[in-house]
């Protein structure tokens, strides 16, 4: 069986800002930038700012090909403004130019591709793919994956259109289970990773600025979307139980989005007695700092974009990083935290790299009492928090994306030929 040399990526998301609403955009991104570094050569397809070009050489092996660009400058907010449409318009035209653009030459030269599609967005262009190429009897030629990161959009799938067309991936155990139950398919496992350069650790100087900043007294911090999946009532919940009843001077950073069930968040948090400090428009990384050092309350709130080594170093710098979701499909912010030498405080669905008490905290339900017990017992044992830390950088290493490549490639000899069985 000839290996694939070239890759195409399928995706809603991608790198411009305007195309990263979720992890989705991360993830291929880094994705698309390991397999080049690995030596394929690589095409992104995907929804991308209209302003932009529409082909962009990022290296002598990764092109960036943004699509629909002529439908997303009537919806300039982001990828998902105007979504039918875009989805449409990828549908009826995406198969086409990968069917004759990449796989016809390559098929021409002797060579084969593999495609790789993300989520519910890519599924029809997928199942329209397969039958173009069977149709003109290129399909021993490529090798087809989606890849489920979520179960949203399940609803909308023809399971038994897309198993024909695709091997289905998925990037936990959690998620396989969640793919098997919807669909009756037993998908196979690549798991999500994190970038190499992520092992380099949080930068020294955003660490050290924080933990000046944040000084002695212990510090929670968490970072994501407002949303009940992330368990923000369990992380408040928690925090006024170590104020009130474990008698901790504890607070929490918090960083979330724009969504409306922030207001509930905030809500509970103050009807728990918690002084809320908002913190927004400051000039410069050193003036939210100090505006961090001043902030009196018991949960400061962050209204300002984060860079990444503002956000690593907050991960190191803090006493841990509730990274607690109640459904979680995989957790790449307990491995990032892990990669900056935080602590991490994860969840028990997806996250199968997370140990109780080796290299995290792992909370199981949504009661903050049990957070409250697990984060304090961290707390009055300094050794086991330095050695909990340790071991989750270690576990970091194992999922870096030339870690999660190499498990692909060990796999592509059995989806090769159980698609190639069924070329014919």
């Amino acid at each position: 069986m000839i290996r694939p040399t070239k890759v195409v990526l399928l995706s809603f998301e991608g790198p411009d800002v305007y195309s990263q609403v979720g992890g989705l955009g991360v993830r291929v991104t880094e994705l698309a930038d390991a397999l080049a570094y690995r030596g394929y050569d690589v095409d992104l397809i995907f929804i991308g700012d209209p302003n932009a070009p529409p082909v962009e050489e990022r290296g002598p092996r990764l092109r960036l090909r943004r699509w629909s660009q002529w439908i997303s400058a009537y919806h300039p907010r982001d990828v998902y403004d105007g979504e039918t449409g875009k989805m449409n318009d990828y549908t009826a035209s995406v198969p086409r130019f990968v069917a004759e653009e990449i796989v016809a030459p390559a098929s021409a030269r002797g060579e084969r591709v593999l495609i790789m599609a993300e989520e519910w967005h890519t599924v029809p262009a997928t199942i329209a793919l397969d039958r173009l190429l069977r149709e003109r009897h290129l399909r021993h030629s490529a090798t087809i994956l989606w890849n489920a990161n979520n179960t949203y959009g399940f609803w909308t799938i023809d399971w038994a259109a897309l198993h024909y067309a695709a091997t289905i991936t998925t990037i936990s155990k959690y998620m396989k289970f969640e793919v098997a139950a919807a669909s009756g398919v037993q998908p196979l496992v690549v798991n999500n990773g994190i970038p190499s350069r992520l092992l380099d650790g949080a930068p020294k100087a955003e660490t050290a600025a924080w933990r000046s900043a944040l000084g002695e007294r212990p510090t929670l911090v968490k970072v994501g979307r407002f949303d009940p999946d992330k368990r923000w009532f369990q992380a408040i919940d928690a925090l006024e139980r170590l104020i009130r009843s474990e008698d901790v001077d504890t607070r929490l950073v918090i960083r979330g989005g724009n969504q409306a069930y922030g207001h509930e968040v905030l809500a509970r948090a103050r009807n728990h007695g918690l002084e809320v400090t908002e913190i927004e428009r400051v000039a410069d990384d050193n003036a939210l700092f100090d505006a961090v050092a001043r902030a009196p309350g018991q949960i400061i709130d962050l209204k300002v974009f984060l860079t990444q080594e503002l956000l690593y170093g907050l991960y190191a710098a803090g006493s841990a990083v509730l990274a607690n979701s109640g459904k979680e499909p995989f957790g790449l912010v307990g491995l990032e935290v892990m990669a900056a030498g935080g602590l991490a405080v994860c969840g028990s669905t997806g996250e199968e790299y997370a140990e109780p008490y080796v290299n995290s905290i792992v909370v199981d339900t949504d009661d903050g009492r049990e957070l409250a017990t697990a984060l304090i017992s961290v707390m009055k044992d300094e050794k086991l928090a330095g050695r909990m830390r340790s071991e989750g950088y270690e576990t970091a290493k194992r999922f870096t994306w030339p870690t999660i490549i190499d498990a692909l490639e060990r796999k592509l000899e059995f989806i090769e030929a159980a698609q190639f069985e069924k070329a014919f």
